[in-house]
C-alpha cells in the first residue's frame, strides 16, 4: 500500500508481519549474475535476489590488476571481502584490504576498487540502495 501525508492519522499502532513467498535465493553466483550490470561496471557482479525493500546484497568479482570503474552513488555500502587482496580509493585516501576485511563507502564519495593480488577477488557488498531507489533518491555516477 502506498501512503501520502493525508494518511497520516491512519499511522497502525501494531506491527504486523509481512511475510513474502521469497525467503531464499538458492545459489546466487550461478543463478543471478546480471549480464548488462556486469559489463556496465567491466566485472562480474551477481545480485541477490530476495524481497528487502531496504537492503541490497550483490556478490562481485575482480580478476587479478582489474580495477572497476570510478564512481559514486547516494546510497552507502559496506564491503566484506572474501578472497584476495587490493584497494579501495575512496576520494584521496587509498583504503587496502584483504580476504576477511571490511571496508565502508560513504555516500557521494567517489570510489574505486582494483585487485593487486596474484588471485581474483570476491566480495560481497551490502547497500541501502533499495530503501532510496523506493524514495526516489537513488542516484549513480560514472566517473
Amino acid at each position: 500500500m502506498s501512503y501520502s501525508s493525508k494518511d497520516f492519522g491512519r499511522t497502525k499502532p501494531l506491527l504486523g508481519v509481512e511475510l513474502p513467498d521469497k525467503l531464499a535465493h538458492r545459489d546466487v553466483e550461478h543463478n543471478a549474475r546480471d549480464a548488462q550490470f556486469s559489463e556496465e561496471r567491466k566485472h562480474p557482479v551477481f545480485v541477490v535476489d530476495l524481497p528487502s525493500k531496504v537492503l541490497s546484497m550483490t556478490i562481485g568479482g575482480l580478476a587479478p590488476q582489474q580495477s572497476t570503474n570510478r564512481h559514486r552513488h547516494t546510497y552507502e555500502t559496506i564491503i566484506y571481502v572474501l578472497e584476495g587482496e587490493g584497494f579501495t580509493q575512496i576520494e584521496d585516501r587509498q583504503v587496502p584490504w584483504k580476504a576477511g576485511d571490511a571496508i565502508y563507502i560513504p555516500v557521494w564519495a567517489w570510489h574505486q576498487h582494483t585487485c593487486t593480488g596474484a588471485a581474483a577477488c570476491r566480495y560481497v557488498a551490502c547497500e541501502n540502495a533499495p530503501m532510496l531507489q523506493n524514495l526516489g533518491v537513488a542516484l549513480r555516477e560514472e566517473g
